[in-house]
This record gives C-alpha cells, sequence and structure tokens, in this order.
C-alpha cells in the first residue's frame, strides 16, 4: 500500500513538472508559444498575403508571387486594357462586369430571336442594332418562324480590353450551347432541331463612357470567336 501511494506521488509530482514546462513558462527564444484556446479570425481583417520564399542569394530581393491572369477572368492579352480601366474607374470590377455581360448576352439574344427591336435598341449601339435589326426584317419578309433557346453559357471570358479617354471597351469570348430551329410560313421545320444544342462561340465588345452617369454598357461589335 506504502509503495502504491509513493509511486502515485511520483506520477503526480511528473505530471505536475510537465504541465509547468508547457503551461507555466515564457516560450524560449525563436520557440512558438502555445496557444490556450482556438482563436477565431476577425471578419473585418484583411487576409494576410502569403509571403514569398527568401531568394538562396539574399542580395536578390524575393520576387512576388503572380497571378495567371486567367483566373481573374481576362486573358494575359487583355490585362494591359484592363488596369488601364481600373486606373481610369476604380468601381471597374470584372467578376461583376462579366456577370453582367452573361446577362447582357442572353437578354440580347433573346430580344433578336422574339423580333424585338426596341429591347435591341436599348442594348446596342446604332451599328448593331441596325444589323440585328436588318435580320429580322429579312427573316418577316421570308415569313420565317424562329424559335431558339439559350440552354447554358459554358464560358464567358475577357480577351481584348483597351480604354480610349473617355472610353472604355471591353471583348468578351462567349462559348454557349443553343438550340433553334426555324419553320416557314405554313410552319413546316425547315432548319434546326431543340433537342441538339450548337455550340455557338462569339466575340462581343462592350463600351462605355467613363465621364457618364450612365453605368450601362452597350453592345458595340460582334463577331464570331
Amino acid at each position: 500500500m506504502v509503495v502504491e501511494i509513493v509511486i502515485l506521488a511520483m506520477i503526480a509530482a511528473f505530471l505536475g513538472l510537465r504541465l509547468y514546462a508547457v503551461l507555466g513558462r515564457r516560450p524560449e527564444q525563436n520557440e512558438e508559444p502555445v496557444r490556450g484556446r482556438v482563436e477565431q479570425p476577425d471578419p473585418a481583417a484583411a487576409p494576410r498575403p502569403l509571403q514569398p520564399r527568401l531568394a538562396e542569394n539574399p542580395a536578390q530581393p524575393p520576387r512576388p508571387i503572380a497571378i495567371p491572369a486567367e483566373a481573374a477572368g481576362f486573358e494575359q492579352e487583355a490585362e494591359a486594357g484592363v488596369r488601364a480601366i481600373i486606373g481610369a474607374d476604380r468601381r471597374f470590377d470584372v467578376s461583376l462586369f462579366l456577370i453582367g455581360a452573361k446577362s447582357a448576352y442572353g437578354m440580347v439574344l433573346e430580344a433578336f430571336w422574339r423580333g424585338d427591336k426596341d429591347a435591341l435598341g436599348q442594348l446596342c449601339d446604332a451599328d448593331v442594332f441596325e444589323s440585328f435589326a436588318a435580320a429580322i426584317d429579312a427573316r418577316v419578309a421570308a415569313g420565317e418562324q424562329l424559335d431558339s433557346r439559350l440552354i447554358r453559357i459554358e464560358e464567358a471570358k475577357i480577351v481584348a480590353a483597351r480604354f480610349d479617354a473617355p472610353i472604355a471597351l471591353v471583348t468578351v469570348r462567349f462559348v454557349a450551347d443553343i438550340a433553334s430551329i426555324t419553320r416557314d410560313a405554313n410552319g413546316v421545320l425547315i432548319a434546326g432541331s431543340l433537342n441538339d444544342a450548337i455550340e455557338s462561340r462569339d466575340l462581343w465588345t462592350f463600351r462605355r463612357d467613363l465621364t457618364s452617369r450612365d453605368p450601362d454598357w452597350v453592345l458595340d461589335e460582334t463577331d464570331e470567336g
């Protein structure tokens, strides 16, 4: 019994010393202090940038880590133009612009398919509007009926951008799946299928005067991508 008490006392003393070694002393130099709890990040604090590894030659400063332009929604060739636009308008945001561009892409196509010239006039500049209007008039003159549907937009990426003060021009490549059929004046199917979507690749250029109070961009040019 006495032996057991002595052994237990020794164990208690050993544990006490270990606890003191961990919790009851200041960390030595270059030693990470033990945290007593899990610290929650401050949501208002800005994230800390990752520090690049030091170069082997201390005389050479470490080079910053570059983020590929493709990850930001634009191709490398468009980076200089995007930076110029941001420099002229700090409110310009690539992600928000692309969301609006995809929305405009769908609205313009829908307006063209149903022959809505009023809607097209609000979304396009004069030259693009005239091209769409001429195609609508030709379709009506031929008595053709168009039934098209935008199934999905697979990609929307900025491939070119430039700032010619005060005008900003941004070209977006759209890759989309579209199903479409065309019927003649008698309702007979003459082309297309709603069951098989076809990939469409378009290059659309949007324009905006950055000095204008109107925040909307208009479709300035269309081309095949």
